[in-house]
């Protein structure tokens, strides 16, 4: 993955971050997490938290209301273009999800400081 976009998609932005970005009420950031068209990550304290690739998803979600769609078409396009991207993943570049990060990270943190005996699940949630 290319360190671009590898940066998009690092969750770093909190919901007050994100409402000032989008011009977007909490309530209806929390509604689009609720209807599975944005899907935020989170801490350990179970808070929310965004990448530049879910404010880019939000401000998308944003021209598509504009235009006249309801929340179920805009759901239907996302859900769309993942089964087209499952179909055929030749098409798309590999993505890695923050778990992959966080593996490789930890693996190249061990190797550097020679602490290979850690128990990897101390870095899981």
């Amino acid at each position: 993955m290319k360190e671009k976009e590898l940066r998009r998609s690092m969750a770093v932005f909190t919901i007050g971050t994100v409402m000032k970005l989008t011009n977007l009420t909490a309530r209806q950031i929390r509604y689009y997490e609720e209807q599975q068209i944005v899907q935020p990550q989170r801490t350990e304290t179970n808070r929310r938290m965004y990448s530049l690739s879910d404010v880019d998803r939000l401000l998308e979600i944003k021209d598509y209301l504009s235009e006249g769609l309801n929340i179920p078409a805009i759901r239907r396009i996302y859900d769309e273009e993942k089964q087209k991207t499952a179909k055929f993943p030749e098409e798309k570049e590999h993505h890695l999800t923050d778990e992959d990060v966080r593996r490789i990270l930890y693996k190249e943190i061990l190797d550097a400081s020679g602490f290979n005996s850690l128990d990897k699940n101390t870095w899981k949630r």
